[in-house]
């Protein structure tokens, strides 16, 4: 091969690894989920280097932070410790959904669709329950 398309073919290589890094999705996907908020400059920074290269995978880019809630800066205030949310937990480890989005409403101020279908519940582990200072029932 030649110089020229040797170099050519590693700035195409770059620059495609850089739109495949360059998503707040894949930096902090501790915040996939999220609504609304401020928007981080820095993602929105490295969605437009996207946009310089080429259009549509920097719209892409944008598109899927935008979905996923990623570019939203976190926000403390929705954070609720555990120890808070015993009381929603019963002694066999279930766990009542009235008293947890009763709960979830006083520590964060929102009201959340816990009735929602697309919900999805996960079991949790008998560490879990031992944290929070349950007797996990067999």
């Amino acid at each position: 091969m030649r110089l020229a398309t040797r170099v050519s073919c590693a700035v195409l290589c770059a620059t495609l690894f850089s739109q495949l890094t360059a998503c707040g999705t894949l930096f902090y996907p501790d915040r996939r989920g999220q609504i609304d908020g401020r928007i981080d400059p820095a993602i929105v920074a490295f969605d437009a280097i996207g946009l310089l290269f080429y259009i549509i995978p920097g719209l892409i880019a944008f598109g899927v932070d935008f979905a996923t809630g990623a570019i939203y800066l976190p926000d403390a205030k929705y954070s609720v410790a555990p120890e808070k949310l015993k009381d929603a937990v019963s002694e066999d480890g279930t766990v009542d959904k009235a008293k947890l989005k009763a709960i979830l409403e006083r520590e964060t101020g929102r009201s959340l669709p816990l009735d929602d279908p697309r919900l999805i519940q996960r079991s949790g582990s008998l560490q879990q329950l031992a944290s929070l200072g349950l007797r996990p029932e067999a």
